[in-house]
């Protein structure tokens, strides 16, 4: 791992101190913090310890107490501030399908347990790497701030939104914690897609099941539906601005090893459609009169949301029955490439590996996509594993390092691609 940019004592810091690094991770990992419920106060108790230094500021900012929000801001030499961001909450766990224990087990070179690589590993090594300017360097090329929120998983108000909405929290540019490597290829994340969310329900005529002919089946018409959505909006090609088909060039590439290249093409040229549940039916001879369905659509970022809301209104217009009871979007966000945050992360990665580093695009969203609709450049960088909300989830000793090394780093780099002078 090349450490060359790293200021010497805080190299000398994160190379001596690598046994905390693994302690933190353990210590948070420890801390139950489901969602739901969600509670992150203990937690966030210990993270207001472990950071009290006196280089460094530390505040909460929260509505619901028990789902607080911490913010640790180190004074750099430049007028530019560079946030780390992390959530602590983590999904739920069945204990009973684990081999290792949910809330923290060390074999060898795993750490295992929930949130072990989604986030707070990538936390862990925030939170060292802001011990190793605070008690090393007099200044950090740049501000640093280190944003630990809650609620990022089922997407609640208590984490971020509260943040923003109770703060002066503004950074120049931002880094969320999130694994972002996948079996074996590195990557930073610079967009992510938008989503529409139908519900769809459908009416029909009861008759007895042995006599289908006399009524009309509102389960067939729901399927009928979803596949006129597929087969007709499905198969639109999307409007993407121009501005994106370098990001989309590199996801290609990305997600193509697992995917093939046709259908990890399709994934950013056309919709996604994905039927999550369909509900519909009192009894096995009965003709349902009802049938509702909630459809996940997925659009690449860039994409005119109302263009595509028109779309899919019209390819449902005039089908029997058919009705959209309810719907609900978000809009794609993304970082340009030559972005300075974007150069600065991929370049930090590249010092920590000596594969090719993409800068693509997440097929999903998360907190990213909120900052960049607050006009923040942020991207989703991180070292772990692919066991994010699976059973027997672990993130191992050496993405632990090479998050540490790398975000270490990130602060120089940044600096130098901005211009600013230190």
């Amino acid at each position: 791992m090349d450490t060359s940019d790293l200021p010497a004592p805080v190299a000398e810091y994160l190379s001596a101190n690598r046994s905390e690094l693994f302690e933190f991770t353990e210590t948070l990992v420890g801390y139950e913090t489901q969602n739901p419920p969600g509670r992150t106060v203990d937690v966030v108790e210990w993270l207001e310890d472990t950071l009290d230094e006196p280089a460094l500021s530390v505040e909460r900012f929260e509505v619901d107490p028990e789902k607080p929000n911490l913010v640790a801001t180190l004074p750099g030499r430049g007028d530019r501030t560079l946030c780390f961001n992390g959530h602590l909450d983590t999904v739920p766990f069945d204990e009973s399908g684990w081999a290792y224990d949910p809330l923290g087990e060390r074999d060898d070179e795993r750490i295992y347990g929930r949130g072990a690589t989604d986030m707070k590993g990538a936390v862990a090594a925030m939170v060292q790497v802001a011990l190793a300017y605070a008690r090393t360097e007099p200044e950090p090329p740049v501000t640093l701030q280190f944003a630990f929120v809650s609620d990022e998983e089922t997407g609640g108000d208590a984490g971020l939104t509260t943040l923003l909405e109770t703060s002066e929290f503004d950074p120049d540019a931002c880094v969320v914690g999130e694994t972002t490597a996948r079996n074996g290829r590195h990557s930073v994340s610079v967009a992510d897609r938008g989503n529409i969310w139908l519900t769809l329900e459908a009416s029909g005529i009861a008759a007895h099941g042995s006599r289908p002919m006399i009524g009309e089946n509102a389960v067939d018409r729901l399927t009928d539906a979803i596949e006129q959505l597929r087969d007709d909006f499905g198969q639109q090609k999307l409007s993407v601005d121009s501005s994106m088909d370098d990001i989309i060039e590199e996801s290609v590439d990305f997600y193509e090893p697992e995917a093939g290249a046709v259908a990890a093409c399709s994934l950013y040229r056309y919709p996604t459609i994905n039927l999550g549940i369909i509900e519909g039916g009192t009894a096995i001879n009965t003709v349902p009169a009802s049938a509702c369905a909630r459809v996940d659509i997925r659009l690449t970022a860039g994409v005119d949301t109302r263009e595509a809301l028109g779309g899919i209104r019209n390819c449902l217009t005039g089908m029997d029955g058919i009705e959209i009871a309810d719907i609900s979007w978000t809009r794609g966000s993304y970082e340009p490439l030559g972005s300075p945050i974007v150069e600065a992360s991929a370049q930090a990665a590249e010092h920590v590996v000596d594969d090719r580093v993409y800068r693509r695009s997440a097929t999903g969203g998360g907190d990213a996509k909120v900052l960049r609709h607050e006009g923040i450049p942020t991207v989703e960088f991180g070292f772990g594993t692919q066991t994010a909300h699976g059973t027997d989830e672990y993130t191992t000793t050496e993405a632990l390092t090479r998050n540490a090394i790398s975000y270490g780093t990130l602060p120089v780099l940044y600096e130098r691609l901005t211009g600013v002078d230190g």
